[in-house]
């Protein structure tokens, strides 16, 4: 019999049993160890991936991370966005007395109890992140960032009762429509793409009756795929949505194209406006880049070598399109101040204040990557438009060269 939070599906002579549940309730771990309990299935599906798995069950993870090499990997956003999703789980956890994944690793205890096979379903987090983050425009982007922003900072409190509501078919409609019309690309990346990915994986995860245990908000959209796979209507390949999208012919050139076309306006004054115009203009790349990003270091809390390194670094950076200057200040600045077994311990709780950020040298350096990073950009665009403006005070000098009038 389906409920609110369990659906029982007869598929190509299988039984699949859905079984939704909030991240952060009490109440989601008993119903997932009842009805693992009651069922007996063949296999037991969790909606967690091998890495995130080795979290949950190694609360000790953190201390293991090198945020130097974080960085060298180009993988700084990732890791913030990574820490201040999973603090503000945290938080919201701390008012219904369950920790994020709970439900999950009860599963897993279950089953094991039982002699029943598990498989880990979902996507990993970094995938999901990234694509997250490659298929959104500027503005969601921006988007993105500003929510990440509130996320970390807000004070909101959830009572258990308002948590378990939200596992209520009318409530996750709402949520997912209010997602979908604000920012359409991260839910057909966290949503959508996740809902055939789970899908799938379970639909081969093996066995005559299976047993899914997967977020509330995944289960009319798991459900719709798994009917359409035994339809025959959809395969099992998941491998167009398992992996990061590369990068186009078009984002690459364009990597190459402004660097070019900066050196080009550059040139262009030395050659139509003498030496002192060309001087100038060089003179004006160096300055912006390097102060705004030495600011954005200074913003961050950035060591004084951070800082002057920033603003030495970025005017060449900026013109690489393999390095940027916010990698470059991260790791100057994680050598510099190390961070400590006390940084790692209080990460997530740090990464619910302002003052947590900065006292915290993990946090500080990702606020120091991110923020170089940003000045040096608002630098790029400001300069380059400078040089557009110089360039066009002796465009018919340009012009007479080549037969213009």
């Amino acid at each position: 019999m389906d409920t609110a939070t369990q659906r029982h599906l007869e598929l190509g002579g299988r039984q699949i049993v859905l079984v939704g549940t909030a991240h952060i309730s009490e109440q989601s771990v008993a119903e997932v160890t009842a009805a693992i309990e009651a069922e007996r299935p063949d296999v037991v599906a969790i909606e967690l991936d091998d890495k995130r798995l080795q979290n949950l069950e190694d609360p000790e993870a953190w201390r293991k991370m090198d945020v130097i090499k974080v960085l060298r990997e180009k993988n700084g956003f990732l890791l913030l966005a990574n820490i201040v999703l999973s603090s503000y789980q945290k938080r919201m956890g701390d008012n219904t007395g369950a920790k994020p994944g709970d439900e999950m690793l009860a599963a897993i205890s279950k089953a094991k109890e039982l002699g029943i096979p598990t498989a880990m379903i979902d996507r990993p987090i970094t995938v999901t992140l990234r694509r997250a983050w490659a298929r959104n425009s500027f503005w969601g982007k921006c988007m993105l960032l500003a929510t990440l922003v509130v996320s970390a900072f807000s004070k909101e409190e959830v009572s258990a009762e308002q948590i378990e509501s939200l596992k209520q078919k009318s409530e996750m409609d709402d949520m997912m429509a209010e997602l979908a019309e604000s920012m359409p690309r991260v839910k057909e990346v966290l949503i959508d793409e996740r809902d055939r990915y789970l899908a799938s994986h379970i639909w081969t995860s093996g066995g005559k009756k299976v047993l899914a245990v997967i977020g509330a908000g995944h289960l009319g959209g798991v459900q719709a795929h798994l009917e359409a796979l035994a339809s025959g209507t959809e395969n099992a390949d998941c491998a167009d949505i398992a992996e990061v999208p590369p990068r186009s012919v078009a984002s690459r050139l364009l990597g190459w194209i402004i660097p070019a076309l900066i050196v080009a306006l550059i040139a262009v004054g030395f050659v139509f406006g003498g030496a002192s115009k060309g001087w100038n203009m060089l003179g004006s790349w160096v300055l912006w880049n390097g102060i705004l990003a030495a600011v954005g270091a200074l913003l961050a809390g950035g060591h004084p070598l951070t800082v002057l390194v920033s603003f030495v670094g970025a005017p060449l950076t900026s013109l690489c399109p393999f390095i940027g200057i916010g990698i470059v200040a991260g790791v100057v600045q994680a050598f510099i101040c190390k961070p400590k077994v006390k940084d790692m311990e209080a990460l997530q709780e740090d990464a619910t204040t302002l003052r947590g950020f900065y006292r915290n040298r993990i946090l500080r350096t990702l606020l120091v990557f991110i923020l170089s990073s940003l000045g040096s950009s608002i630098g790029t665009f400001v300069a380059g438009a400078s040089f557009v403006t110089a360039v066009a005070s002796f465009w018919q000098k340009i012009m007479a060269l080549f037969g213009g009038k």
